[in-house]
């Protein structure tokens, strides 16, 4: 336990430290695996600095500040505050690439469609196979390896596991269920960043923005506004049109002699063969 002293004197520090830094965020740690939380600060580890407190002393830190206050309110049970000079939406990208795999407990929602793989098994005969054959598993025996003789879909994406498939995917080694650590929400140049904002990836931004643009492009062109963008379109437009009324009229212009000339020989050749 801190002594008053040693409280104040906390937060003092921290505040300090916290001035050192361009990003400020919270990960709240509720229901994440310890292992994964040390994954993450190893991986991370020269980038993020972690202060690890309880809520009241997070909570004096970010109060002393104007821009840091909007964070207190994403101090839901145990957080950290987060320290870094990267970017919210790279740290939000590291902090998710750091991922556990987890197996099945009963009752649990499949996150998406769980499928057995036909082949052999490294699994011994025995108890085993009844277990597999009583979770809805065509189980074989053949040369004295246990062999899924066909795939399956044992559970469909939304459906509830029973205790007899949660018990045959952790006997086969199939972990359908994933941990990732997200942050709540980062300040940075006293802008918010919540966590539905720093879920938007960069490969999707781009696909955004790009289908914003040909709308936008496409729009321009029908109206016939003129920009950057569609001046080129238009201009080239504008030269085929004009190479097609000279070609249909006959108009004798430098730029389409060549053209007319290769016109006039298809029509002598055609008159050619009218006369044989």
């Amino acid at each position: 336990m801190f002594s008053k002293n040693e409280k104040e004197e906390f937060v003092k520090k921290n505040v300090e430290e916290i001035k050192k830094y361009k990003t400020i965020g919270i990960l709240q740690l509720n229901n994440i695996p310890d292992k994964l939380i040390q994954l993450s600060r190893n991986k991370l580890r020269g980038n993020v600095k972690f202060i690890i407190a309880k809520k009241t002393l997070l909570t004096r830190i970010l109060e002393t500040m104007d821009y840091t206050k909007p964070l207190i309110k994403e101090l839901n049970g145990l957080s950290v505050i987060l320290l870094s000079n990267d970017d919210p939406f790279k740290l939000a990208k590291d902090f998710r690439e750091n991922e556990i795999k987890l197996a099945a407990k009963p009752n649990q929602i499949a996150p998406t469609d769980i499928t057995i793989e036909e082949g052999e098994t490294n699994l011994q005969p025995g108890q085993t196979v009844t277990e597999l054959k009583q979770a809805g598993i065509d189980v074989q025996i053949q040369k004295g390896k246990v062999v899924i003789a066909k795939s399956k879909v044992i559970v469909k994406s939304g459906s509830i596991i029973t205790l007899q498939i949660a018990k045959a995917l952790k006997t086969l080694n199939i972990l359908p269920f994933k941990v990732v650590v997200e942050p709540n929400a980062f300040v940075y140049n006293n802008m918010l960043f919540t966590k539905d904002i720093l879920s938007i990836t960069t490969e999707q931004l781009v696909k955004e923005l790009s289908q914003g643009f040909m709308a936008a492009l496409n729009i321009s062109l029908k109206a016939k506004i003129v920009n950057k963008y569609t001046i080129g379109k238009f201009i080239m437009q504008a030269y085929n049109e004009a190479v097609y009324l000279g070609i249909e009229n006959s108009i004798y212009e430098p730029g389409i002699a060549e053209k007319l000339i290769i016109k006039a020989s298809s029509a002598a050749s055609s008159m050619n063969s009218m006369i044989k």
